[in-house]
């Protein structure tokens, strides 16, 4: 393998297929991999992340880089387990050594293995270290990559909201679907059965919490969990929201980054 690469978005290459078509292609090939995220994009950490594994004598890999997450994802060929994390946490060390206030996020596993490489799994575990809460080296097992991603349903009658969370979300593998207002929601909560419905609470028709507690009365086999995304901050409002079964709240403007940590903990 070259020894590095950094695949970009313009480029119109999906990195996960990518690497999903290239493990297919040597699936008898024991190949270490961990993917690492930073927040706030620290300047020059793929450099820092490149020049550490050079250092590493007679050790062969590869970076590539999600540039619309910022996750890299690190190669090591005839790497073990072991040796996979022994490497990861020296690199997690040097990194905290040499670069102001970074905190990285690692999570890892070999292929083959018991986890399939394909370019959803490799996707997922892109977005476990991206959505990490915790500082521990993580190792992706079996039993996470067997979870589905999730359904959820959107409703918001912005046109635009929906279709950057409608976006954000599917990049992140779960399927989705749209609503306009309460009536609809509840229509294809009942056909559909998404997991988890992200709302706003300002909708036509229908809306509050009044639409809150018809989600919770609808005759489905797993009522879904509930997100709410609106403006409206009263905290009154959010006590009634939470003690009518709403799973979290978040107020617009908000943070994507901060959006899918709060979806991926309900899922979690």
């Amino acid at each position: 393998m070259p020894e590095s690469a950094t695949l970009q978005r313009e480029q119109r290459t999906d990195v996960y297929q990518n690497l999903g078509e290239r493990f297919k292609e040597t699936t008898r090939e024991l190949c270490g991999i961990m993917f690492l995220f930073c927040s706030g994009n620290p300047p020059q950490l793929e450099n820092r992340v490149r020049d550490f594994l050079q250092h590493e004598s007679g050790m062969e890999f590869e970076v590539l880089k999600d540039s619309s997450t910022q996750t890299l994802a690190i190669l090591m060929p005839g790497f073990t387990l072991d040796a996979t994390h022994y490497q990861a946490l020296l690199l997690k060390q040097h990194l905290q050594e040499t670069m102001e206030n970074v905190d990285p996020r690692i999570t890892l596993t070999v292929f083959p293995g018991q986890v399939d490489p394909t370019p959803g799994v490799l996707k997922q575990m892109a977005e476990s270290t991206r959505l990490s809460t915790s500082s521990d080296i993580h190792i992706f097992t079996k039993e996470e990559a067997v979870q589905e991603p999730g359904r959820i349903l959107i409703v918001d009658n912005d046109d635009a909201i929906r279709e950057f969370l409608t976006i954000r979300l599917k990049m992140q593998g779960y399927e989705t679907l749209e609503a306009l207002d309460g009536t609809s929601a509840l229509e294809l909560i009942e056909k559909w059965e998404p997991d988890l419905v992200l709302t706003e609470l300002n909708l036509y028709g229908i809306d509050g919490l009044p639409f809150i507690h018809q989600i919770k009365q609808l005759p489905v086999e797993n009522t879904p969990k509930i997100v709410v995304l609106t403006e409206q901050r009263v905290e009154r409002t959010i006590s009634q929201c939470f003690q009518n079964g709403v799973n979290d709240y978040v107020t617009k403007p908000f943070s994507p980054v901060e959006l899918d940590a709060r979806i991926h903990r309900c899922f979690h």
